[in-house]
């Protein structure tokens, strides 16, 4: 998959449950499942190609990533690293540090992007561009009003208008209501998949040792099965002569 370069540039992000600009609050739900590698997996090919471009996660080693999702370290070298880095360092972005004079301001780090705006809140700002002639991407954002980042998943999912019959309360409970302008490679189906997956990932990256205690905590239950059932024996055997 060939890298996209992307310019993304993201202020201060509004907390999930409050009510965003347009009337709506965070619209949609999302329950992170850090069981589901195919997810993690593809939310990290997604990331690195589509997101990486700007946006570092420097406190995530692409030798974790590949150890945690079970990504041959060969695909990794070959497929999710655009630099000339060993697998052991942290992932950085590919702008160079004058990126700042740029843009005003560096695009920030995300690998702690879903513990600190929730996860809610992410995959409902992926979801929720709409075309808006008044912004200068040409793009804005129901979540993050008046954002300055570009749609750069519009390749997957298209440009989409805000409905003209959406009063601002929402047609699907609570959701913005949208139509579709221009279609991208992606059903939407395929693209709410593809969002899920970019989520899920970063939900990971913002704590990779929750995949450790997943782990141990399945471990830790089979113990005490084990361990209660030879309690269990052992205090029958002990009893049995005194019933």
């Amino acid at each position: 998959m060939m890298r996209r370069a992307v310019l993304i540039l993201s202020a201060a992000l509004v907390a999930p449950g409050v009510w965003a600009a347009g009337g709506y609050a965070v619209p949609y739900d999302f329950s992170p499942d850090l069981g589901n590698e195919a997810s993690l997996q593809r939310g990290a090919s997604l990331f690195m190609n589509y997101c990486s471009g700007c946006h570092s996660l420097q406190y995530l080693r692409y030798q974790r990533m590949t150890d945690d999702l079970g990504i041959p370290e060969e695909m990794v070298q070959e497929n999710l690293i655009f630099s000339n880095v060993p697998n052991h360092e942290r992932i950085h972005t590919g702008l160079p540090d004058e990126s700042s004079k740029w843009f005003g301001k560096a695009p920030p780090d995300l690998t702690l992007v879903a513990r600190s705006r929730g996860a809610d809140w992410l995959y409902s700002f992926l979801r929720t561009y709409y075309l808006d002639d008044s912004r200068p991407t040409g793009v804005n954002n129901v979540v993050f009003s008046n954002t300055a980042m570009p749609h750069v998943l519009a390749p997957l999912q298209g440009y989409q208008a805000e409905s003209a019959h959406d009063d601002g309360d929402g047609g699907h409970g609570g959701a913005p209501e949208f139509e579709l302008v221009q279609a991208g490679s992606m059903s939407e189906d395929q693209y709410e998949q593809a969002v899920a997956d970019i989520t899920n990932f970063l939900v990971y990256a913002g704590e990779p040792a929750k995949m450790v205690r997943y782990g141990m905590g399945v471990k830790v239950i089979l113990f005490l099965a084990v361990f209660t059932l030879l309690a269990w024996l052992l205090k029958r055997e002990f009893w049995r002569d005194v019933h």
